[in-house]
């Protein structure tokens, strides 16, 4: 199966690139499974229902998100009609929405897609290597799902790392998200699980984090806020991962960066090309 996973989709600049780039990458490299973190899509921070359906029209066959799930209200409301949005599993019970869903791929067979949370320099919630175990032991893979897909959506490296080797050998990928920029350590681990600790975001970066420079940079000098956030206007990259994996196993055969567009050096996976 081939996956490519799509890093935070920042504002309208994240979304035209996703618009512009993801569908001819499901064209020309046959792309079976494209999920996006789309936490920051509508104005930088959280999601929206058009913005739902804009990133789905697009390609995305499954979208997760993060600690800014809920900055548009609206989210907590439409999450449960938009069966392909998935925020984390360790959000606290009662939440609304998912943490995990089995989707269908464009090939037809069924992939799980789980989105966690971390504690480290985050907000506490609940264990995110217990939930994740539960739910890879819910849905095993190749005995139930055909490719699973871990988003874990963190601030620190270690524990990122963590998640990604106690994943390894019942996932197909796991990534990390949240901090925007790409991390250059994809590799498969020794089970066979595919890994890259940030997938970088989808947006401008000339910028912080996918934010106009002027006010972090105020924040940074002064200690004093004086305006609201607002995500950078120009040109995007598009970055993620692509994985494929092995149709007997689940497990994955190569992993690659992907970028394209904006600032960023392009990176394509040079198995699919």
């Amino acid at each position: 199966m081939r996956i490519l996973f799509v890093g935070d989709v920042v504002g309208r600049a994240g979304r035209t690139a996703v618009a512009e780039y993801l569908p001819g990458m499901i064209r020309d490299w046959a792309l079976d499974l494209v999920v996006v973190n789309g936490e920051n899509s509508a104005g930088g921070f959280g999601i929206t229902e058009a913005v739902y359906q804009e990133l789905l029209d697009a390609g995305a066959d499954a979208i997760t998100l993060g600690n800014h799930a809920w900055d548009q209200r609206e989210a907590l409301v439409f999450i449960e009609r938009a069966p392909k949005l998935i925020r984390p599993a360790n959000y606290p019970k009662g939440t609304p929405g998912r943490g995990a869903a089995l989707v269908d791929t464009k090939n037809g067979k069924r992939a799980l897609v789980i989105n966690a949370i971390g504690r480290v320099f985050m907000t506490p919630f609940d264990d995110p290597f217990a939930v994740l175990n539960q739910q890879l032991d819910a849905c095993p893979l190749r005995e139930a799902a055909d490719a699973i897909v871990v988003d874990f959506h963190g601030e620190a490296t270690s524990e990122k790392q963590g998640i990604g080797y106690f994943c390894d050998g019942r996932a197909s990928l796991v990534v990390g998200t949240h901090t925007h920029v790409p991390t250059a350590d994809h590799q498969i681990l020794a089970g066979g699980t595919a890994y890259m600790t940030d997938a970088g975001m989808t947006g401008d970066y000339d910028s912080v984090i996918g934010m106009q420079k002027e006010e972090p940079l105020r924040r940074f000098t002064t200690g004093i806020p004086s305006a609201r956030f607002e995500p950078a206007a120009g040109a995007a990259t598009l970055s993620g991962v692509a994985v494929e994996t092995d149709d007997l196993t689940g497990l994955a055969l190569r992993v690659g960066p992907v970028r394209a567009g904006g600032r960023l050096e392009p990176a394509v996976p040079a198995f699919w090309v």
